[in-house]
């Protein structure tokens, strides 16, 4: 049954898996369907609930009755999921945000749509979040700090206060950022990577050092 609180979740991938259980089990939210362009339509069920093509999608659950989630990961710096989540506010659906019940915050949390934020974050005071931000679990988020829309923050980060993180941009697994950082659009921060400076756009950080690899965001497989 449709309801205000139906949600049709896109995607098919471990992502979207992981992301109906969780509204399943922590949220008012109810998952009626996982939606996917016709041309990557595979089976036509998952997790109990029907896969149809995005193209057709309004006509079975449209917007006045359904909201969406994009679960898509970081493919192409996070590019895929920023366009699939346009291509959904154009087609007129309300975009949901969750938040675990077991992530920390104090207050009012400024959080935009489209974002999942899962257990064990510690997000400490006058934090902003942008749209389509993704927060994997056991995150430290510092006070004061912005995260920009369409990032993706895997787990175990380390964002010290007062960071500023550009559009577009992914944290890998335990790298960390020095305090009053400003990472720059479409950054790539590499698993176990230490920032202690700015950087510049498009900019890939490994586990090496606090330089960046000569390679640019963009010119990465992901």
């Amino acid at each position: 049954m449709i309801s205000p609180q139906s949600v049709v979740i896109f995607g098919t991938g471990d992502f979207a898996r992981v992301a109906e259980v969780y509204l399943r089990l922590d949220s008012d939210y109810e998952v009626v369907a996982f939606t996917v362009d016709e041309g990557h339509m595979g089976a036509t069920e998952l997790n109990g609930r029907p896969v149809v093509p995005f193209g057709s999608l309004a006509e079975r659950y449209p917007p006045a009755e359904c909201s969406m989630f994009v679960a898509i990961g970081f493919s192409k710096v996070n590019r895929a999921r920023g366009e699939m989540y346009a291509q959904c506010k154009e087609r007129g659906y309300a975009l949901i945000s969750y938040v675990n019940s077991r992530a920390t915050y104090w207050g009012d949390l400024e959080i935009g749509d489209n974002c999942f934020v899962f257990e064990e974050n510690v997000i400490q005071p006058n934090v902003k979040i942008g749209d389509d931000v993704v927060l994997w679990s056991g995150n430290h988020i510092g006070h004061d700090s912005v995260i920009g829309d369409h990032c993706f923050i895997a787990s175990h980060v380390v964002v010290s206060g007062n960071v500023r993180i550009g559009p577009y941009s992914f944290l890998g697994v335990n790298s960390t950022v020095r305090d009053g950082v400003t990472i720059a659009p479409r950054c790539v921060i590499g698993a176990g990577a230490l920032v202690m400076r700015d950087t510049e756009e498009g900019a890939v950080y490994s586990v090496r050092g606090t330089d960046p690899i000569e390679k640019k965001s963009w010119d990465l497989e992901l």
